[in-house]
């Protein structure tokens, strides 16, 4: 349990943010806007980057590709499962006419219920999660390209010159 307890205290703190982001735009009535969702990236994006920055600096050498990944994505599903649940509450008992607004601004007659709606965001949600954490692991990773401390790069073979 030890090992989650870092993703889980940021998967607390994105989830935090993208709740008072959401009532912030709540407030404007700019909640139904799906322009707006853009911000939930950009929360979610800073958290992840932030856990898997904190665990490289924590673990110094012992970085691993493995347990960066996973620090992101534990963050980023705690994140989303809590903000999920979150709409929910909100979409069904804080204001009940939430979703009919939401749906209004898509052309079409749509008959879905507040579940549906919370099951995309949850997706939405994972998928962002995913993405961005393999985006920034690719700037942890250690390269193949630099020279460790001898001068050699990882993989690089020397030849000795028999004669």
């Amino acid at each position: 349990m030890k090992n989650f307890t870092l993703p889980i205290r940021f998967g607390i703190a994105i989830s935090a943010s993208l709740i008072a982001y959401f009532l912030f735009l709540a407030l404007f009535n700019l909640h139904t806007n799906p322009i707006f969702s853009l911000g939930n990236g950009l929360i979610t994006a800073f958290g992840i980057y932030e856990v898997i920055k904190y665990y490289k600096i924590k673990v110094g050498k012992q970085f691993a590709y493995a347990n960066g990944f996973k620090q992101g994505l534990i963050a980023g599903f705690v994140g989303t499962l809590i903000f999920s649940a979150f709409f929910l509450l909100y979409a069904t008992e804080v204001n009940p006419l939430f979703l009919a607004q939401l749906l209004e601004v898509f052309e079409g007659q749509y008959n879905v219920g507040a579940g549906m709606v919370t099951f995309v965001v949850a997706i939405m949600g994972f998928s962002t999660t995913v993405v961005l954490t393999l985006t920034f692991m690719q700037l942890f990773k250690d390269s193949r390209n630099t020279p460790n401390a001898e001068g050699k790069r990882d993989g690089e073979i020397t030849l000795k010159k028999v004669s």
